[in-house]
């Protein structure tokens, strides 16, 4: 699974943070280094779109 969206659901409140450790496969003080890490920042939601004809 991609760590930036483990991270980010950890951030959204999904998961806390020995889920988050725990499915990235390392030690919880670790991720609290990966968390601060801008690498890892928060992957944008998708979004529509709008026209402006409608």
């Amino acid at each position: 699974m991609d760590k930036r969206k483990v991270i980010a659901a950890y951030r959204r409140g999904f998961i806390n943070i020995q889920e988050c450790a725990q499915i990235l496969g390392i030690e919880s003080v670790q991720i609290k280094g990966m968390i601060n890490d801008p690498q890892f920042a928060d992957i944008p939601i998708g979004f529509k779109k709008h026209s402006a004809n409608g």
